[in-house]
């Protein structure tokens, strides 16, 4: 049988070849309803790796026998499924047979959940009218992909909206960034939204361009431009006590403008304002300076003298990416970082492999499931400090020391020809401490004659390069900052104030931002911020589920604000107060307070504000359903 694919011809038998055992295992089950699929000799094993062995680890002859069975299922065209929703109890059983090993039960609704199984969507008890809707208008900063899954929760319970985005375009990040080699470093389906639509991806890590292109596509399907007004900065909000709303002062290409709103959404996240690092005689510099995240389409580096600033998740796509086409980069290192190698990182999903994904009913959302929990719960045990481990200056558990080997080993084979790079790449902090990054061959990078790795500190600027501390200088054409971003301050840099007039910025000063679930403060009622703080997935996961549990608390405290005809919702100080004891005790037993480094998830006075110490099951669980006790409610 062949099936017509948008680019050519597939035979079913080819393209089912090409597919993951473990999906086409759960693909039978939901269309035949038999559970010996779900039995010996048809279980695979268990496989840890981010993009696993589709064959997984099933002898040749039960694969066949697999795939047999699913092109014979679906020879005459497309069955209907006898099991659509498997319910949680089965649902775990498929979960363990899937993944070869014993996942816990409280992960059954959540994945019945995220795989589409139960609807999301906060639901209505008793619909209310639309001029009660009316009265309900949320204002929603910056139009990134927080912005895009609030967009949908609030259109599937008919709450109006409006984006501003002082940019021209959708996207946020991936709009925004768009340096030589910009994309994820965490697997596409992982990196998506649980609801449609589906996409082609033709990478399993894609590249900038795709992802940004996932993202306008995903607007477009949910109606959300006619809710967008671009170029459109909000320079200023206030609460309104008299009003109870939110009074906003937008600057758009026309002049200023005030809007109204009844909630007030901040959508930019935390990687939003870039921290350019500044440097004694870069006035003299005679080249081009700029940071990593204000790249614009006209930069030109074939055959130039790059340097490149930091040794980040930034610098370790794009110095990849330009090395093979400059004339030389030079890279200054602070401190070293733990880069975790991905087979199958930079390769292309095949032709019959896309086709089941679009196509093979139930095999997308098993393969997004695999996705979900390869880059999810699973590391976080190992990131936990064990008391009695006799080594704490290099690891914090038996788990992690065996990474730390695993990775170390990893560096000196990729650098075994350069012993003199190896000391300078291997860092001294335990693997995860800081946020762990994807090898895209940037240790083999750094063997290239053109590239140069500088770990001596950078004294100052002169017009033709860079002098370090150790007085040697270095010609530069071009200089890229890539050192970060002003992570503390969040939604604070809107200019926000609350009762009494109380500044956002100055509730979270002393570089100490905190927010109930990363999402609501005291003092601001109706206030929302979207990837605030602790709120930040580190040990994994996507910042997309994030973005979707989020979505789910705003739109459920949202209704059920309108049905009991409750006018706003202000946090109680003390809810807050044991939250913040509660994520300060967890970090406390986390790698991310380990002494031996530093890193943005920790403030200037060490605690870490920014990373979530939860696991991805416990916050979906947090955020799912609001309790409007935990707030001091005005009745409208």
């Amino acid at each position: 049988m062949n099936i017509e694919s948008p680019h050519k011809a597939i035979d079913l038998t080819s393209a089912i070849a090409e597919g993951d055992i473990r999906c086409l295992l759960m693909v039978l089950v939901h269309m035949t309803g038999d559970e010996r699929w779900l039995e010996p000799p048809y279980l695979p094993k268990r496989d840890i790796r981010l993009i696993p062995d589709p064959e997984a680890g099933v002898p040749r002859e039960i694969q066949d026998e697999i795939r047999a069975a699913v092109v014979k299922l679906f020879a005459d065209g497309t069955p209907k499924p006898v099991i659509t929703d498997p319910g949680e109890e089965l649902l775990l059983k498929m979960m363990r047979a899937c993944l070869g090993e014993n996942v816990s039960p409280e992960y059954a609704p959540l994945m019945r959940e995220e795989m589409g199984f139960v609807p999301r969507e906060t639901r209505w008890t008793k619909r209310p009218s639309d001029q009660q809707l009316a009265e309900q208008h949320v204002l929603i900063v910056g139009a990134g992909v927080c912005a895009i899954a609030l967009a949908v929760a609030l259109g599937h319970v008919g709450i109006p909206y409006t984006i501003v985005e002082k940019n021209q375009e959708l996207g946020g990040t991936w709009w925004i960034n768009r340096y030589p080699g910009c994309g994820v470093d965490t697997p596409n389906h992982s990196y998506s939204y649980s609801f449609g639509p589906g996409n082609a991806w033709t990478r399993y890590f894609c590249q900038r361009e795709e992802l940004h292109g996932y993202l306008v596509k995903v607007a477009n399907e949910y109606g959300i431009r006619k809710h967008l007004r671009v170029n459109t900065e909000l320079t200023s909000s206030h609460w309104d006590e008299g009003k109870r709303r939110w009074i906003s002062t937008l600057r758009t290409e026309n002049g200023e403008e005030t809007f109204e709103s009844a909630a007030l959404v901040s959508a930019i996240g935390q990687l939003n304002d870039p921290s350019r690092a500044r440097f004694r005689g870069e006035e003299d510099f005679k080249g081009t300076i700029l940071h990593s995240a204000l790249w614009s389409d006209d930069i030109k580096l074939d055959g130039k003298h790059v340097a490149v600033i930091g040794t980040g998740a930034t610098s370790m796509q794009l110095v990849p990416a330009i090395a093979d086409r400059i004339a030389s980069v030079t890279i200054y290192q602070r401190s070293a970082q733990w880069a975790r190698p991905v087979k199958g990182y930079a390769d292309p999903i095949s032709e019959g492999a896309r086709w089941l994904l679009a196509h093979l009913p139930f095999y997308v959302q098993w393969y997004r499931f695999n996705m979900f929990w390869r880059y999810g719960d699973g590391l976080l045990p190992f990131l936990r400090k064990d008391p009695a481990w006799p080594h704490p200056e290099r690891a914090v558990n038996k788990g992690n020391d065996r990474h730390r080997q695993e990775l170390t080993d990893f560096i000196r084979s990729e650098l075994k020809d350069r012993p003199d790079l190896i000391e300078k790449c291997v860092p001294t902090y335990p693997p995860y401490g800081k946020r762990i990054l994807l090898d895209n061959n940037w240790f083999k990078t750094l063997t290239r004659p053109n590239v140069e790795l500088v770990t001596e500190a950078i004294h100052h600027f002169e017009q033709s390069g860079i002098v370090t501390a150790d007085g040697k200088h270095r010609s530069a054409d071009t200089i890229v900052v890539a050192t970060g971003f002003k992570v503390t301050e969040m939604a604070a840099r809107l200019n926000i104030s609350g009762r009494d007039g109380k500044d956002l910025r100055e509730a979270w000063g002393n570089d100490n931002p905190t927010a109930f679930l990363g999402l609501t403060v005291p003092g601001f009622p109706n206030f929302f911020c979207m990837l605030g703080p602790n709120s930040g997935p580190a040990h994994g996961g996507s910042v997309i589920f994030q973005s979707e549990c989020q979505s789910r608390y705003i739109s459920a405290c949202l209704a059920a604000m309108i049905e009991h005809d409750v006018a706003a919702i202000d946090l109680r100080k003390e809810v807050l107060d044991d939250y913040v004891q509660k994520v300060d005790a967890e970090h406390e037993a986390m790698i991310w307070t380990h002494p031996g480094m530093s890193t943005y998830y920790r403030n200037s006075s060490g605690r870490v504000f920014s990373a979530m110490p939860w696991r991805f099951v416990d916050y979906w669980r947090m955020t799912h359903d609001p309790d409007l006790r935990q707030y001091k409610l005005t009745k409208a």
